[in-house]
């Protein structure tokens, strides 16, 4: 984090840049973490860094200094860009944070993606990355560089991919390692969007697809999802948490079975890694949409993945031996013989969350007495700072603001005589606005009139009807922005706010241009300037009457931390839009009333085929967001202070608290699966003629599995929390399982007929269990 300060020493200006590396910005720390983990790291200086974050990840300032252009060969940039890289490289150094120091760092990152928008730049473009890649190999860091999406990356400069699938990938010299950058795990969540997701088996199958082709290294985007905290998401319309549908979810809780199947995944590659990096690969075709490939030594070892592309199963012969291969699937055989894994079939345990709610403000049974604990402070339509200043026309958002706020008050006052042709067939008029984005609300002499956002932050216009008086009128329009662009050629550039028309327009067709008149301006709001979100001003007004569902209101309240060490969530639910801070800190902006389109889900995803972002989406024709995360780390067990804004209106007292539980564990495995793969050894003949297992172990050591939901051997169907016998099915299988898992942490069962017989003859059969946890 950095911003510049401007200081007038007599008649020159002098720029100062502070660095902010404290808190939860401490790189160095981070990285210290990640080698104590026994994790090596990838720093991905950029310092464009795209990530659905504000501006790209570039301070505002940047966008102010004379002469200056973005991601380009021009000089202003070029300056800030090496200053920024040379401070981050010389912090890693100083610290002997670089492998070639004996550090966790074992490469480096110099722009990002560039090769997507580059044309855009034109011959420049080249000459910038020129100067990129050699600036970043001048600074001597002693591991490699890389930039992704970069198809002419010059030496020594390693190309590498980013995508939901990079196995076709090659780099741009024989000289240099295959590698995947961005494996897109899941999709961010848009304000206004379903929830995206991406199914496991796809993910898996991408990922083995990418080593059976010679991949080196691959990374997760994002293994752990996390929270937009504050006003840090850019997109615009960018939602607050940022869970990505990760093998570590938001909270910091394993998604199953997303997390174990990949863990299974790597630890099949694992078991080949000594043939892949003793020789390169040989590929053939044993039939359409089949490929097997074979890493094969002179000295013996032999490691083969089998792969059908196809969208129906198929079978194979390899090494004079039958395989059953599912459509979009992968097989590993970490001995040219016995499959260890198929991307396809999930040993791994699934897990269903679930939140529990309660009262923010303890064990109440009315809203009254919920009210009792709110205190609020109007926040003032129109101009209420002495900063505020006058200006002939509509000015542009970002370029006023300098994004220290998401607001900005447009306002006007105009006298109407009463013989303006506009109303002349009545009072009913109609106040016309053009944005350019992200939303607006209107206040006619102080009241409400209307609101609009555009979609996506893009462009819109408003049509609102109001009734103006004979006399002084005032109309006070406030734009906000809802996370600045971060994603494109000239992202930089893409303003926001009301550039106009605004026109009063009559029933009769006549119309008044408002737009180049004296407009009165205000960057962000009172409240923000007098210290209102750490909840501590004298200001705030505490009567039984609450009042609720009204715009521009800040609310205030004190709260003790749930009990128990389970992720905290506050359900915004009753609110309309706005930011809220928790002991000074802000979770966000919530935006509970921003649903997202009926149509677009499913409820369950084919993973076969190409995923793409729109495929997988849940929680439609719901709003897109509203549990937010509150971090246990800032909250004390009594005496916390939660501050809202709230924008457009919106009832407080039905806030409430989400933990966030296992709700239940399932599993389901057939008689074709492998047998786990930490079971596999291949020099134990006998272990992998063993047969599948199916293992449920509760999360927490404190508990232990209390009952059993559902248990079928047979031909049992559905999905975890929906399963149902099929006509075949086990008569002993719910009594077996019971035995072998109530009252243990953890239980395994072997899928044979060997354990529960054989109630269908001739036809394959699983196991499906579900229990809970206590």
């Amino acid at each position: 984090m950095r911003e510049k300060v401007a200081y007038i020493t007599g008649c020159s200006l002098l720029y100062v840049n502070l660095y902010n590396f404290e808190g939860r910005y401490d790189l160095v720390k981070f990285v210290k973490l990640a080698a104590e983990a026994g994790l090596y790291v990838h720093l991905r200086i950029g310092p464009y860094v795209c990530a659905e974050w504000n501006y790209g990840g570039f301070p505002l300032w940047l966008h102010f200094i004379p002469g200056i252009k973005f991601r380009t060969d021009n000089e202003p940039f070029k300056a800030e860009m090496q200053r920024f890289t040379e401070k981050i490289v010389d912090m890693v150094k100083q610290e002997k944070l670089y492998a070639s120091q004996g550090g966790p760092i074992i490469l480096s990152q110099i722009e990002n993606e560039y090769g997507n928008v580059g044309s855009a730049y034109g011959p420049a473009a080249k000459t910038y990355i020129n100067w990129a890649a050699k600036m970043a190999v001048s600074l001597d860091t002693g591991v490699p560089w890389v930039m992704c999406q970069q198809a002419d990356a010059p030496d020594p400069i390693i190309n590498t991919c980013n995508g939901f699938y990079c196995d076709q990938f090659t780099p741009n010299s024989n000289n240099k390692p295959k590698m995947w950058t961005e494996n897109w795990s899941g999709w961010f969540l848009a304000f206004g969007g379903a929830v995206p997701y991406r199914p496991v088996e796809d993910l898996a199958f991408a990922v083995a697809r990418f080593f059976q082709l010679g991949g080196t290294l691959q990374n997760y985007y994002m293994y752990h999802g996390g929270t937009n905290f504050g006003r840090t998401s850019g997109g615009p319309f960018i939602s607050t948490s940022y869970d990505y549908d990760a093998p570590l979810d938001e909270y910091g809780l394993l998604r199953q079975p997303k997390w174990g199947h990949l863990k299974d995944l790597h630890k099949a590659v694992k078991l080949c890694e000594e043939a892949m990096i003793a020789t390169e690969p040989t590929t053939t075709s044993p039939g359409p949409n089949l490929e097997a490939t074979v890493y094969k030594t002179g000295s013996g070892l032999c490691a083969a993945f089998l792969a059908n592309t196809a969208t129906s199963d198929k079978t194979v012969t390899f090494n004079g031996n039958s395989y059953i291969l599912p459509a979009w699937s992968v097989s590993i055989l970490p001995d040219c013989k016995n499959v260890v894994l198929n991307t396809a079939k999930i040993n791994s345990m699934t897990v269903i969350p679930s939140f529990t709610r309660q009262s923010l403000v303890g064990d109440v049974a009315s809203s009254k007495a919920l009210s009792s604990g709110w205190s609020w402070i109007n926040e003032p339509v129109g101009i209420s700072k002495k900063d505020a200043f006058v200006k002939p026309g509509l000015f542009e958002q970002i370029n006023t603001t300098a994004d220290k706020s998401d607001y900005l008050w447009y306002s006007l006052s105009t006298n109407i005589n009463g013989d303006e042709p506009f109303l002349k067939d009545g009072t009913l008029t109609v106040l016309h606005v053009d944005s350019l984005g992200h939303g607006l609300h209107a206040f006619v002499n102080g009241k409400l009139a209307g609101s609009g956002t555009g979609k996506n932050g893009a462009k819109f216009s408003v049509d609102i009807p109001i009734t103006v008086v004979p006399g002084k009128n005032t109309i006070d329009l406030l734009s906000l922005t809802a996370g600045l662009s971060n994603y494109g050629a000239f992202f930089d550039l893409v303003g926001a706010g009301i550039t106009g028309p605004v026109k009063l327009m009559g029933q009769n067709g006549t119309t008044v241009d408002l737009s180049s008149q004296q407009w009165t301006y205000q960057i962000g709001l009172q409240g923000e300037d007098i210290g209102l979100t750490s909840g501590s001003s004298s200001q705030w007004i505490s009567q039984p009457n609450l009042p609720t569902k009204q715009p521009l209101i800040w609310y205030k309240t004190s709260f003790d931390a749930p009990a128990g060490d389970e992720p905290v969530a506050i359900d915004f639910t009753g609110m309309g839009k706005g930011e809220a801070w928790v002991n000074g800190q802000s979770i966000g902006r919530y935006w509970p009333t921003n649903v997202s389109p009926n149509s677009g889900c499913t409820d369950s995803c084919n993973y076969r085929g190409a995923y793409n972002s729109n495929k997988c989406r849940t929680n439609c024709g719901k709003p897109s967001q509203t549990l937010y995360h509150v971090p246990r780390s800032w909250v004390k067990s009594s005496g916390n202070t939660l501050v809202l804004f709230e924008e457009v209106g919106g009832d407080p007292t039905q806030i409430a608290f989400a933990t966030k539980q296992v709700g239940s564990l399932c599993s389901h495995v057939s008689e074709s699966h492998p047998l786990p793969v930490d079971m596999w050894n291949t020099d134990s003949e006998s272990g992998k003629r063993s047969g599948p297992v199916l293992s449920l172990a509760c999360p927490h050591p404190n508990q232990v599995i209390s009952s059993i939901k559902f248990a079928s051997f047979g031909t049992p169907h559905g999905s975890c929390g929906n399963f149902s016998h099929g006509q075949c099915s086990s008569r002993s299988a719910l009594s077996i399982v019971q035995k072998a898992c109530v009252g243990s942490k953890s239980c395994s069962i072997g899928v044979s007929i060997k354990t529960f017989g054989d109630p269908c003859r001739g036809v394959e059969k699983s196991l499906a269990v579900e229990v809970s946890c206590k």
